[in-house]
């Protein structure tokens, strides 16, 4: 489903979903209000992507929106307002959310804002990233909580880890050349953006 949103006193505009001819949104996901789909996006089937209360969300190109994930923020406006505390600046723009190009979020992977994730970065599956920022060519395992803190360039967090500091984020491990999950998100941006292709032609 691609839907408008509704008028509230946190939403003082209606938008219509902005979906790149090359994005695929499978029929029982739902995207709805002030999104941003760019190039090669493949939304998934039971994927909620709700601009309708923190907004704008963006999903970049060539990245993927699994089964079952969601992505949703904290109201973005009070009566016109900006609440800036929601918002997050990226390139002199302000988001609710912003998801990078070639960005991984993996089955009932939880992304909600304010929040960010970063190019060539893999978000696990059930893994929940809240009021943070996950910089480029990361991968958060499996199972992950990750609240109010910035994972830096090129760090993984280990499969049910728990991260609610940003002492505990800077000691985050880097990924080496013999992680065994670094070039999982290679593989998988192949698939999805194949996969976005092949329905979109359908």
């Amino acid at each position: 489903m691609i839907d408008k949103n509704v008028k509230t006193d946190f939403f003082s505009e209606v938008y219509i979903p902005e979906i790149d001819p090359s994005a695929y949104v499978h029929p029982l996901a739902a995207v709805i209000g002030h999104v941003i789909l760019g190039k090669n996006v493949m939304v998934a089937p039971l994927a909620a992507i709700r601009g309708d209360e923190g907004h704008p969300i963006k999903v970049g190109d060539d990245s993927n929106v699994q089964d079952g994930v969601v992505i949703h923020a904290l109201e973005t406006e009070h009566h016109g307002k900006p609440i800036e505390q929601n918002l997050i600046s990226v390139g002199g723009q302000k988001y609710a959310v912003y998801i990078g190009t070639r960005v991984s979020l993996a089955h009932q992977a939880q992304i909600h804002g304010p929040a960010a994730v970063f190019d060539d970065t893999f978000i696990g599956m059930k893994s929940l990233i809240f009021r943070s920022i996950v910089e480029e060519k990361c991968v958060v395992e499996p199972g992950c909580t990750v609240i109010g803190v910035r994972i830096g360039t090129g760090r993984y967090v280990p499969a049910g880890a728990v991260i609610t500091s940003q002492e505990e984020a800077d000691k985050l491990p880097f990924i080496t050349e013999d992680y065994p999950l670094k070039s999982l998100n290679h593989g998988v941006v192949h698939v999805n953006t194949s996969l976005a292709r092949e329905y979109g032609k359908r």
